[in-house]
């Protein structure tokens, strides 16, 4: 039955987090009850997320790091600093919207990455020293963006912020890791299969409790926060396109090419809400939160736009 579920869950991704967003938006009263744990839950689901991963992964693909480095230099440079610039064009007096916009685009890459990469052939080592590498960098990396970007505007406890980033994202994921170490690979050839669907619950929870603070905010929307998600929905596009455009110019071929677009597209949302909702505004929350709306179907987006670019080139090498 567990198998079942976890094959429902990822054939149906792309309306998964969508349909939880608006669960939680339409039972606020019921899904707040849940805030309290999602530190614990997201822990637990980020150490389900990296239990395939093994350090030396990281060292293999660091005998040809350029992939890599281009796709830090998107999630962490480029798109967090376009973020900021537009956040400031169109909310000049709003440094909430601001913050809640580079924080949607400063988390590290979404491990649920690993799953469409491997749907569409990529390069699965490469995208998973990526996520392993976000997620034990990201206590430092999301609080110095923000602090570069809007540290004088808003206040900020970093140093809460960098301890709960450390418990629910790097130290779970090295957790994961040293175990495959010690088992010499056993337990990442039997433990991702069995806890996969307990990771996806934990998603369902996540989301749908991280909504219930932003309800208010999209059973009112106005003009404003319509902008905001026109702009979410922009930007999150643009991340998959630059990662292409990026693999085409460098020559990359097809597995690296379809790695650098979900690694430069897809981000940790949940991380990015929990840390929103912990130590900013709520208002801050709502850019975070409506881009669930949209990454996993923009993530079956481009996947079909990779398949018939495939199709294509496939048909061209035969004639």
């Amino acid at each position: 039955m567990l198998n079942k579920f976890n094959s429902f869950m990822e054939k149906w991704m792309p309306f998964v987090t969508p349909v939880c967003l608006m669960v939680g938006v339409l039972f606020p009263d019921i899904a707040k009850h849940g805030v309290p744990y999602v530190t614990y839950v997201f822990a637990f689901m980020t150490f389900i997320g990296a239990l395939k991963s093994r350090f030396r992964d990281i060292a293999n693909v660091f005998k040809r790091p350029l992939p890599l480095i281009l796709m830090f230099l998107v999630l962490h440079i480029l798109i967090p600093v376009t973020a900021y610039g537009v956040g400031l064009l169109f909310f000049p007096e709003n440094i909430n919207y601001i913050t809640g916009i580079i924080l949607e685009f400063s988390v590290p890459v979404a491990v649920i990455s690993l799953m469409w990469v491997s749907i569409y052939n990529g390069n699965n080592p490469l995208s998973l020293s990526l996520v392993i590498l976000d997620t034990i960098l990201s206590p430092f990396l999301i609080p110095a963006t923000l602090k570069i970007l809007v540290g004088s505007n808003i206040k900020m406890d970093t140093a809460g912020m960098m301890k709960e980033l450390v418990f629910m994202i790097a130290l779970p994921a090295v957790i994961a890791m040293c175990l495959n170490e010690f088992s010499h690979g056993k337990v990442m050839e039997t433990w991702p299969k069995k806890l996969a669907p307990f990771s996806k619950m934990c998603l369902i929870f996540v989301v749908t409790s991280n909504s219930s603070k932003v309800s208010p905010y999209i059973k009112h929307l106005n003009g404003e926060r319509l902008a905001v998600t026109a702009i979410i929905l922009v930007l999150s596009a643009s991340g998959y396109a630059i990662g292409w455009l990026i693999a085409i110019v460098t020559k990359q071929n097809k597995e690296s090419t379809v790695s650098m677009i979900y690694g430069s597209g897809m981000r940790n949302i949940s991380a990015g809400a929990v840390i929103a909702g912990a130590y900013f505004p709520a208002e801050c929350l709502f850019p975070v939160m409506i881009g669930t709306l949209f990454q996993q179907i923009l993530a079956a987006f481009y996947g079909s736009l990779v398949r018939r670019v495939q199709m294509s080139q496939c048909k061209k090498e035969d004639i």
